[in-house]
């Protein structure tokens, strides 16, 4: 019997990267879709929401960041609000590594949620023993 994929978290690296049309955004698109097929959830912390937020209101508008947070819930992208729980698996993280500490928000929901990550941010990989990461 196959494994029964994981749930997906998703960091701003791979959401801008499929936003901005990059090299790896093909593969989260594909993701995205297989994730859809297979009912397998999506998650995405509010704080790496944000970041996606503040990075393309800065680039392009924020009216543009605005609509671009709402398709991510239209693809099903589940946002979660940092509480006290997760935040505090991600101040671990932020005490135990030198990360960002919005990508530290992305490893403490993906251990907490026992998902596979989803970025190609190198940050992630002081994690890899904690987290499980699904490398683009």
């Amino acid at each position: 019997m196959p494994r029964k994929s994981k749930a997906l978290v998703l960091d701003s690296w791979a959401v801008l990267a499929y936003l901005g049309d990059e090299a790896s955004g093909q593969e989260v698109a594909d993701l995205i879709t297989s994730a859809h097929e297979n009912r397998i959830p999506m998650y995405m912390s509010i704080v790496n929401a944000g970041e996606v937020w503040y990075i393309l209101a800065r680039k392009i508008s924020e009216a543009q960041a605005d609509s671009a947070v709402a398709d991510l819930t239209g693809l099903g992208i589940e946002l979660i609000d940092a509480d006290w729980p997760l935040t505090r698996i991600a101040g671990t993280f932020k005490a135990r590594y030198r990360m960002s500490y919005a990508d530290c928000f992305a490893a403490a929901l993906a251990k907490d949620r026992k998902s596979d990550l989803v970025t190609g941010d190198k940050e992630f990989k002081q994690v890899e023993g904690e987290v499980s990461i699904r490398w683009l």
